[in-house]
């Protein structure tokens, strides 16, 4: 397997207020935001520069709002950059929004105006708020995150059975309806839990026989892994796709993300922190 090269940003890097991170590049690395250790994975198909994954992290002015995206966006090249791009000013728009379905509906507004281009993309938006240690999900047509309840010592699929209005349409890929309605759910974290936030490659790994490994075949295989040590799990997991795959290369882009929660509390801001940040806000708002 072709391991990426890291991106600017260095290994173990702590984002600070109103920072935005990542893009559609290669890279293998550790962010930390309040409350969890993140680890952050990405390959573009053939192990080219850029690709049609897209993650982000962002993090609000008061270190209470951490925002992970994944968005898998159909088709490669110039017009994935600019979605890249659009995405990113759309993150910085919103990274004191609470409410990251009004971040889904501009996403879903933007990929409606390429409609006839053919783009959309699946995408899954994950908000994290360390004052009660509650991960908020909203999924936009995309593979559902695996979480590891260290409590009980098991792994399940986050899904919920959420609905809309009557005669909604509700949680379709970006750029499908531009109309859609979109929902999220919360669970609470606990100390020691893991969250997997992946695209859709890993689940479409294929073995010699020629049997999809499928949602539930990729958390019965993290089920296996030793959650002890998060650091390690995603070269566990690839390790342990490689294998189901008689060693094919996957044929498309990969992302995975591990959230490992530590539930530590947001730190306090200096004076000084403040400023900064205010000045931030300022270079934001005239931008």
């Amino acid at each position: 397997m072709t391991v990426p090269k890291t991106s600017a940003i260095s290994p173990a890097h702590s984002l600070q207020c109103l920072d935005v991170w990542g893009g559609n590049n290669s890279f293998d690395g550790a962010i930390s935001v309040p409350g969890l250790d993140v680890w952050v994975w990405s390959l573009p198909y053939e192990s080219q520069a850029h690709g049609g994954d897209i993650h982000y992290i962002s993090m609000c002015r008061c270190h209470s709002i951490s925002r992970f995206v994944i968005a898998d966006v159909s088709g490669h090249g110039e017009e994935v950059d600019e979605l890249t791009r659009r995405l990113r000013k759309l993150m910085r728009k919103h990274i004191n929004t609470p409410d990251q379905t009004q971040l889904v509906r501009s996403l879903n507004r933007a990929f409606d105006r390429l409609k006839q281009e053919g783009r959309f993309a699946t995408a899954l938006l994950a908000t994290y708020y360390p004052p009660t240690d509650d991960l908020i999900i909203c999924n936009a047509g995309h593979p559902p995150p695996l979480w590891y309840h260290k409590a009980s010592g098991a792994w399940r699929l986050l899904t919920a059975d959420v609905s809309g209005p009557e005669g909604d349409v509700t949680d379709l890929p970006l750029g499908v309806i531009s109309k859609t309605t979109y929902t999220q759910f919360a669970v609470k974290l606990g100390l020691g839990d893991i969250v997997l936030i992946y695209t859709d490659p890993l689940i479409e790994s294929m073995n010699p026989a020629g049997k999809m490994l499928g949602p539930r075949g990729l958390m019965d295989m993290a089920a296996g892994l030793d959650t002890d040590q998060p650091q390690e799990i995603r070269q566990q997991l690839l390790a342990e796709l490689t294998e189901y795959r008689n060693g094919s290369p996957p044929d498309d882009d990969q992302t995975l993300l591990v959230l490992s929660h530590n539930a530590s509390d947001p730190p306090k801001m200096s004076l000084a922190e403040k400023m900064r940040v205010m000045t931030k806000m300022l270079r934001f708002e005239g931008a």
